[in-house]
């Protein structure tokens, strides 16, 4: 027997074949089978149908209904669960339709070819179209994990929220997990550390599979060593490191490796009188917890163990503070103080004038923490309960530390997306490039809004767990 195609031409065959076949049991049961009433014109155009005979006289039909190759689609999403995208891409590289497009941008992100992959991923969604609400979600939050790694702040979070809301609607929690997972990550990017931690407290991580509880804990871990809850992040790294070896994914692995460096990397010096010892982060939070009076220079703030004084906006306050923090229990010259507040060489009688004005407005903002007095040559802080006072600096002094300690990241960042981060103004930021660029601490990449900045990781540069809040205007 040979088939061959039906075309246009073998309608009027195909349909006696249908009547010839099913007229008997029409007969017997009284009422018209379903294929009985086909209509090959249409099935010819669009089904698959192969028939063998003669032309006028057929002897048999194999009506066929094409659908993607699922088995394919499947391997493909399993090895990119598993960390193998190259994998992947050898089941659907050369197809077009939508799940292999999806998958394919999958892959390509996660061999670091993101243009690529954000224009598969909208493809992807254009070809699922309005009825495929789920998948088109999919490609949403890929797409927007995409732009979380590649630091693009500025790409619509609502569109994260309503693609999360959708997954959540129909079922799919594992997605849904994930997305909510990109919102905290996103928001522990740019300091809003209490919406995260709202966001977070919605998820229950427990039923999730092993990689999406790794995205989980992670986030918890950012999260409180960002407010310096140092036993609480060492346990949620410990359920991460968990989960990533139940997982077996390398790279998730990895990950978790790197964010537990954090804990064993200084995060700041202590400025005393016998030197300038590192800090780790429990040293810092068990610093802050004492007694002692805290001029902290990494986020601009004077504290006791009850009271916190923010001077991030009031430089040439904080500059005097942490004068005489350092110089403390000793008096600070106001040649010094002049210097060090103005960066005057030479103090004359509008220097030592001013000075007064700026000290007393210190003063005023240090009352319920300690006082200023004025002594012979200069000035001294007295603490007004601790009995000693801490200066708490950067592992490294560096104008520009806080561009910096985001750019050693690793990954590349535009100026729109550090000012989004920082909260500071674009062209504040961009002078600030500008300036390290000039020295070959960063380098640009790309022309207009594709320019990204990087830099390799420096050792001992400042983290941006203990970052000041704006950047002081130039």
């Amino acid at each position: 027997m040979i088939l061959r195609r039906a075309k246009r031409d073998d309608i009027a065959a195909l349909t006696a074949l249908q009547r010839a076949a099913y007229e008997p049991l029409k007969q017997r049961v009284g009422v018209s089978p379903l294929p009985y009433a086909a209509d090959y014109g249409v099935l010819v155009e669009t089904m698959e149908i192969w028939i063998a005979g003669p032309a006028g006289k057929l002897d048999a039909a194999l009506v066929l209904d094409p659908k993607p190759d699922h088995l394919l689609i499947t391997a493909a999403g399993h090895a990119l669960a598993a960390g193998d995208p190259l994998g992947a891409l050898k089941r659907v590289a050369l197809r077009d339709d939508a799940p292999a497009l999806a998958l394919r941008g999958i892959a390509m992100a996660q061999l670091g070819e993101f243009v690529r992959a954000k224009t598969l991923l909208r493809s992807a969604a254009r070809a699922f179209g309005s009825k495929e609400a789920v998948a088109r979600a999919r490609c949403v939050i890929a797409e927007a994990e995409i732009a979380l790694v590649s630091r693009d702040l500025s790409w619509p979070a609502k569109a994260l929220d309503a693609a999360r809301a959708t997954l959540e609607a129909h079922g799919d929690r594992i997605n849904g997990a994930h997305a909510r997972n990109l919102e905290v990550r996103r928001l522990i990017l740019i300091g809003r550390l209490d919406e995260a931690e709202r966001s977070l407290a919605e998820l229950d991580s427990t039923p999730l599979p092993p990689a999406s509880r790794v995205a989980h804990e992670l986030a918890v871990a950012g999260i409180a060593m960002r407010r310096l809850q140092t036993k609480a992040a060492r346990a949620a790294l410990t359920r991460a490191d968990h989960a990533a070896r139940e997982a077996d994914i390398p790279a998730l692995t990895a990950e978790v490796e790197r964010a537990s460096l954090v804990m064993t990397t200084p995060a700041a010096r202590l400025i005393t009188r016998g030197g300038e010892p590192p800090l780790l982060l429990e040293e810092v939070e068990a610093l802050l917890a004492s007694k002692a009076l805290v001029v902290d220079a990494c986020r601009h703030v004077v504290q006791d163990a009850g009271k916190v004084v923010s001077l991030a906006t009031r430089p040439v306050l904080f500059a005097i503070a942490r004068a005489l923090g350092e110089a403390w229990p000793a008096d600070v010259p106001r040649s010094t103080l002049v210097a060090r507040a103005f960066r005057a060489k030479h103090a004359d009688e509008s220097h030592r004038a001013r000075l007064r004005v700026e000290v007393g407005r210190l003063r005023v903002e240090l009352r319920a923490l300690a006082d200023v007095s004025a002594t012979k040559r200069g000035f001294a802080l007295v603490p007004r309960h601790a009995s000693e006072v801490a200066v708490l600096a950067p592992p490294v002094e560096e104008r520009h530390a806080a561009v910096l300690a985001f750019l050693t990241d690793g990954e590349s960042w535009s100026s729109s997306a550090l000012a989004i981060a920082l909260g500071a103004s674009p062209r504040t930021v961009q002078r600030a490039l500008e300036q390290l660029a000039a020295t070959g601490k960063v380098q640009p990449f790309g022309r207009g809004r594709a320019r990204r900045w990087v830099t390799p990781p420096v050792p001992g540069f400042p983290t941006i767990l203990l970052l000041p809040g704006p950047l002081p205007s130039d």
